[in-house]
């Protein structure tokens, strides 16, 4: 269609002018024209017309393809799950940047008087992790249940050298392994765990001392004692409030794991409606699952007994007796229920 508009413009100017030049493009486009009339043969046109008019649909269609490439490697390089090992697939899905092959390369050095080179800056941010606060993290293929193996893991070998979670958090280990537990360690916090919690608490009417108080203590005792008409200590609410919730334990640093001994004997007691005594078991045992899953990881590295034996060998050998036993599946099948629990609770009026 541009090329016919083209025509007739040449037609237009040649008609008004007396210049030599435009009176030759006159006698091609009366020939045209003449062509069209008798049979519109084609094959006696210029080359130089038909070379061009290729030329174009050559560009046009090379820059069609590459678009496509360029949004395919786009979208594999933001969900990070370009692996070529299928052996290692559990290890490598989780967070490899896209890696140009050498037909992308060559793509792109013939085309680079077309194609405006992009910031691959947006690209790094998707594998690279801020060990300070971390507010997104890298799509992920690997099963819920393997991030859970690699907590375990994690686990076992702080039990054993209790300066092995902080190493990980403070950047120190930067080996793939220590980056996967890293990786699954935030996937347990910032999306199976937090979402929930904050859930909770945006339905609910706790006052923010109540929260800091479960928050800070592991332990949590419900029961059931006589129904007396009073502000609920949670909520602060009139209700008839018959359970008491008994808090106690040590507090501990939520990413490392570390107990604070400050007043470690201290203890609350508040009497509470059954509404937040109910919600008060679904967020604690959410909030603290983290912290008592390693505090068994600890008992069973200490029940051991083995010495003089690599950590290495230490935790595989404990981590497949655990697994030989179902003792982590049932651990994850516990996670499952409590995060239920809090998808559930949320729909009570």
């Amino acid at each position: 269609g541009k090329r016919k508009r083209l025509s007739s413009s040449v037609l237009y100017d040649s008609d008004e002018s007396e210049d030599s030049d435009i009176l030759v493009r006159k006698v091609f486009a009366k020939r045209r024209c003449i062509m069209d009339e008798d049979d519109g043969s084609e094959e006696q046109q210029p080359d130089k017309t038909e070379n061009t008019s290729s030329r174009k649909q050559n560009v046009f269609a090379k820059l069609k393809e590459l678009a496509r490439q360029r949004a395919t490697q786009r979208s594999c390089s933001t969900e990070n799950c370009e692996d070529s090992n299928d052996e290692a697939e559990e290890e490598t899905l989780c967070h490899l940047p896209h890696t140009p092959t050498e037909s992308d390369e060559t793509d792109s050095d013939s085309m680079k008087d077309f194609i405006v080179e992009e910031d691959d800056d947006d690209n790094i941010e998707h594998v690279q992790i801020d060990y300070g606060s971390i507010a997104f993290f890298p799509v992920s293929r690997c099963s819920h249940y393997v991030h859970f193996q690699r907590i375990i893991r994690a686990f076992l070998i702080n039990a054993i050298d209790d300066t092995f979670l902080s190493s990980l958090y403070d950047g120190t280990r930067q080996k793939k392994y220590a980056q996967d537990m890293l990786l699954s360690l935030h996937y347990l916090d910032d999306r199976f765990i937090q979402p929930r919690l904050e859930n909770l608490i945006s339905r609910s009417r706790w006052k923010e001392r109540y929260k800091e108080r479960v928050d800070c203590y592991p332990n949590v005792h419900i029961v059931m004692k006589n129904s007396k008409m009073m502000s609920c200590q949670a909520c602060e609410m009139n209700r008839y409030c018959k359970f008491n919730v008994l808090l106690s334990g040590k507090l501990y640093d939520s990413r490392t794991l570390e107990v604070d001994d400050f007043m470690s004997d201290d203890k609350q007691v508040l009497k509470v409606g059954k509404v937040c005594a109910d919600r008060t078991r679904v967020y604690h045992n959410l909030k603290h699952f983290k912290y008592k899953l390693y505090m068994d990881c600890s008992s069973i590295a200490e029940l051991d007994g083995v010495v003089d034996e690599p950590v290495k060998d230490t935790v595989d050998r404990l981590f497949s007796q655990l697994e030989e036993h179902g003792w982590i599946q049932k651990r994850y099948g516990d996670l499952e229920d409590y995060m239920n629990d809090a998808d559930n609770f949320q729909e009570e009026k």
